[in-house]
């Protein structure tokens, strides 16, 4: 065989190889997510949902699961179909106990980044109900490696996926709802953003190596925002109708933490740190939904049918009486006004795994 032929045959052996190694057969002993609502699976539902929490009422959970777990959606989100993808089970709540070889779940319903502390400092510990913070999720995943890995963990933890976030959306919500204004609510954006930073600092010296890590969504947009917030001036609204200054800090957001991961990334070049870009999809999504197999943008699916442009009342939300669920889930972005629905979380799902919604996107 001639030098040329058998160059030929070897590249085409490498490249085969590699399609094996990165493409369909991407393959991870276990998730271990981190987060708020978004990503719950039922941490605040453990020995059953509190009778307060209305996201773990009926009809919560009924598209998939047919009951509510804990879930903010009609369905699975997120971290379900990344699950599912890579073939492994739907991550148990961390808080639930039981076997955690393939991956758990820390996040938990109101989580936010900073803990009790700093919401004190600034004059709002009456405004917090703060369960699992950032450090608290960390301190939680400590207390399983054993029984996930025993003794093999830097081994385990490195054929492992990690998503961490989306955090600082209830950081912010717990000042906004306050009424704090939109310039000291900026202000707080560095401390948040280094915080999660730390956060991932503490999981990367524990052994992950490939970890997610989202942005916030773009708030402005939310109906529970536009009702509450809504004001006759024209010029407090962009083109899709959402609201500029909340989208703004949103924005602000994930350019600084954008930054930070950038920065992050070069102290640790073993690592591979993905941005999920949710604020660009949702936008993209409340534009043209029917891109993504969606027919509305900003209306509610299940709340108050019918009441003012968007099928929102904040004293009739999803899970209260005089709200009810559209028929059609499948057709909207949004669940409940402030969380999406289970068609959303798999279209946002895959904009992550194949791109172009994560850099680098999650499947290499």
């Amino acid at each position: 065989m001639g030098t040329t032929v058998r160059g030929a045959v070897l590249l085409v052996a490498v490249v085969l190889l590699c399609a094996l190694g990165h493409g369909g057969a991407q393959r991870y002993e276990a998730i271990y997510s981190f987060g708020d609502s978004i990503s719950d699976t039922g941490n605040l539902c453990v020995g059953g949902c509190p009778a307060w929490l209305t996201t773990g009422q009926s009809p919560y959970g009924e598209t998939f699961f047919k009951r509510p777990t804990g879930r903010c959606s009609d369905g699975r989100v997120i971290i379900d179909f990344l699950a599912e993808h890579f073939g492994l089970p739907l991550l148990p709540a961390s808080k639930a106990g039981g076997d955690f070889k393939k991956g758990a779940n820390m996040a938990i319903i109101g989580a936010t980044t900073m803990d009790f502390d700093f919401f004190k400092s600034i004059g709002l510990s009456d405004k917090i109900w703060n369960n699992g913070p950032l450090n608290t999720q960390i301190q939680w995943f400590r207390q399983l490696l054993p029984s996930a890995c025993g003794k093999d963990c830097k081994r385990h933890l490195s054929k492992s996926l990690f998503v961490v976030g989306e955090f600082g959306g209830n950081d912010y919500n717990a000042a906004l709802f306050s009424g704090r204004t939109m310039a000291d609510v900026r202000g707080y954006v560095p401390q948040v953003v280094s915080h999660i930073v730390r956060g991932l600092e503490t999981m990367i010296r524990l052994g992950a190596i490939d970890v997610v890590v989202p942005g916030v969504l773009p708030i402005g947009c939310f109906p529970i925002y536009i009702t509450l917030y809504g004001t006759s001036n024209g010029a407090d609204y962009d083109g899709d109708g959402c609201l500029k200054s909340y989208n703004d800090l949103s924005s602000h957001h994930n350019s600084l933490l954008r930054r930070s991961l950038a920065n992050l990334q070069r102290t640790y070049p073993h690592t591979r740190i993905m941005y999920a870009d949710f604020y660009s999809q949702v936008i993209h999504m409340i534009r043209a939904p029917q891109n993504f197999g969606l027919k509305y943008g900003l209306k509610v699916c299940c709340g108050a049918g019918g009441q003012g442009k968007y099928n929102y009342n904040n004293k009739a939300r999803c899970g209260m009486s005089g709200a009810s669920a559209c028929s059609d889930p499948q057709n909207y972005l949004i669940w409940d006004g402030i969380h999406l629905t289970e068609a959303a979380y798999r279209s946002i799902a895959n904009g992550w795994l194949k791109g172009p919604y994560a850099t680098p996107r999650i499947l290499h």
